[in-house]
């Protein structure tokens, strides 16, 4: 037998009272894996012998592929109920067959295939899945609540050098990002709105639509986005990659909490700057529609200060500040929950952090159409 390319096993099949006998020569490696087996295992099914040997004297070259062949072919003698003997392999020969774990070859994959579940299995694992979640992210919620409690009563237990950095690393970093958004936010408003209240002739308008838009809605939610991809995810893989390093178990056994070490300082310096993010941005977005009105629509400095003034109250900046004061510490419980819920190694923290970014966009949508109702009521 011969297969295309570089020489490979030539077989030779005979029957001796019953028992069926291959003789192989040659070389017997990777291109001769397949083949070997397809003509065993067709020789079982159409000769049905009463047992199998396989004489090896003649082979010049076996490879850990031959070798996997061989045990191949007596796993198929095995499921058969046969009898699978070798004869005249040589001493290397045997040894390197020695190396192949039979139990392995049978033995489910680490990485299961891939295959098509029934819909509703697929719902029910989902199902689970989001419960076991959100167990684990009340469950974290109340650790965190815990450690609060300890440093309202005893707040040297709390390292407030790291909240001036976080308050650094998610603030100051943050602020020539966030400051160009806002600034390019407002611009695009203004000028888009302007195409519409220069036929009217209300160009002054232009200055309460760009006021109250961002100071009510797409500032606090631009800004909250913007920490969400830079700080959330950052907190995520932080976290995550020192429960991949071991880490975190080496605070628990020095004896510190890790929730008051690593999250809390996290979750208050968020919400402490990401409200003062927040202002910064609807100042920006303001200056950005200033820019427009002043200099495409005959608008004065004084003028359209003047009208945003009138278009806000105090309430829609407290309002505003309130919503991201929330969505700050929703973007920081997530990143550091997703963090400590990593197991595995670097593909694990890469998830974790996409994770923690997605659920964090979810969350301050969700919460956002709450507060868009509540605020419809109160106001």
């Amino acid at each position: 037998m011969s297969t295309p390319g570089r020489p490979s096993f030539r077989l030779q099949v005979r029957e001796e009272a019953g028992v069926q006998v291959l003789s192989l020569a040659g070389r017997l490696d990777r291109e001769g894996l397949e083949p070997l087996v397809g003509e065993v295992r067709r020789l079982l099914e159409e000769r049905r012998p009463k047992a199998l040997r396989l004489e090896l004297a003649g082979l010049e070259y076996l490879d850990s592929a031959g070798a996997l062949a061989l045990t191949l072919v007596e796993q198929e003698a095995a499921k058969a109920g046969l009898d699978c003997r070798l004869e005249g392999l040589d001493p290397k020969a045997a040894a390197l067959k020695a190396l192949i774990d039979p139990a392995a070859l049978t033995r489910p994959p680490l990485i299961p295939s891939e295959r098509r579940r029934p819909f509703l299995d697929q719902v029910g694992e989902a199902a689970l899945a989001f419960w076991d979640d959100l167990r684990e992210m009340v469950g974290f919620v109340g650790e965190l609540t815990l450690a609060l409690g300890r440093v309202l009563t005893r707040p040297r237990e709390l390292r407030w050098g790291d909240v001036a950095l976080y308050m650094e690393r998610v603030g100051v970093d943050g602020l020539p990002i966030v400051g160009l958004i806002a600034l390019l936010m407002g611009l695009i408003i203004a000028f888009m709105s302007s195409l519409q209240l220069a036929s009217f002739g209300a160009n002054i308008y232009v200055a309460s639509l760009v006021a109250l838009a961002m100071v009510r809605e797409l500032g606090p939610i631009m800004t909250a986005v913007l920490v969400a991809g830079r700080s959330g995810s950052a907190f995520a893989a932080e976290i995550g990659t020192m429960k991949v390093n071991e880490e975190v178990e080496a605070l628990v056994v020095m004896g510190y909490d890790p929730v008051m070490f690593l999250a809390l300082p996290k979750v208050l310096a968020a919400a402490v700057v990401v409200p003062l993010l927040t202002l910064y941005a609807d100042l920006l977005a303001i200056l950005g529609g200033m820019l427009v009105g002043v200099l495409g629509l005959d608008l004065t400095v004084y003028s359209y200060v003047q009208q945003t003034a009138r278009s806000l109250e105090v309430f829609d900046v407290i309002s505003g500040l309130l919503k991201s004061l929330v969505f700050a510490v929703l973007i920081a419980v997530v990143g550091c929950q997703r963090g400590f819920g990593v197991r595995g190694g670097a593909q694990a923290v890469g998830r974790a952090t996409t994770s923690a970014v997605v659920t964090a966009l979810f969350l301050i949508i969700v919460t956002d159409s709450v507060f868009a109702i509540l605020l419809h009521y109160l106001d």
